[in-house]
């Protein structure tokens, strides 16, 4: 009896999904197809990076939430807008930025159908099956500077010993998928509103963006 063929999903890798040579528009349109974990399974689409496709910064959160996944783009919902005032706040032009997601599906639990989708946290092997298409990202955009949003979106691209609160709003240089880049962490905007103190979380996030703002000046 033959061994079953694995199937895509069970390689964890998106490399054979990511076509070579492709630009922006062509790399989201294969990230729609994309069987490269088994997070494809339950969302209800890919969401793949979206902005300025020569944006000299580009942010980059953990995955999408229930409203990014439901309209197909990245930060529409309401961590989003917040992270739009900060960024305006903090000197850098939202218009300016790409913006992006460590993973590209929305990873959730739910009670019951009708319940409410409760976000849950991506894991390692699920952000490293992801890593191609954020490389890709990177390797066409060409930032000058990388905003790591949060503790999961600096473990997929620093490693699984990033800490967010020990090194958020310094300037970090490191290799990042071949690329000699320069990084700013800092908070998810979802974490501002889950804040006991939202209005000192946010003015703590306005600050990083502002080191933000000074490394590309």
């Amino acid at each position: 009896m033959n061994p079953r063929t694995p199937s895509p999903e069970d390689q964890y890798t998106a490399e054979p999904f990511v076509p070579g040579g492709a630009d922006l528009p062509a790399l989201r349109e294969a990230a729609a197809g994309c069987r490269g974990c088994p997070l494809h399974r339950d969302a209800t689409q890919t969401v793949f990076g979206a902005g300025n496709p020569h944006g000299r910064v580009m942010l980059v959160g953990e995955q999408p939430g229930d409203q990014e996944d439901r309209k197909g783009r990245p930060f529409v919902g309401p961590a989003g807008k917040l992270l739009d005032r900060a960024l305006a706040e903090a000197g850098i032009d939202p218009a300016e930025a790409y913006l992006t997601n460590a993973v590209k599906h929305f990873k959730f639990t739910q009670a019951e159908p009708r319940k409410r989708r409760i976000h849950k946290a991506p894991t390692l092997r699920e952000m490293t099956a992801c890593g191609p298409w954020l490389a890709a990202e990177l390797a066409l955009v060409e930032p000058e500077l990388i905003v790591v949003l949060g503790a999961t979106a600096g473990k997929a691209l620093l490693g699984s010993s990033f800490r967010v609160t020990e090194v958020r709003g310094t300037v970090l240089e490191a290799e990042i998928h071949g690329r000699p880049e320069r990084l700013v962490p800092t908070v998810h905007p979802s974490a501002v509103l889950r804040a006991d103190d939202r209005e000192g979380a946010y003015r703590g996030l306005v600050s990083d963006l502002k080191t933000a703002a000074q490394a590309l000046a």
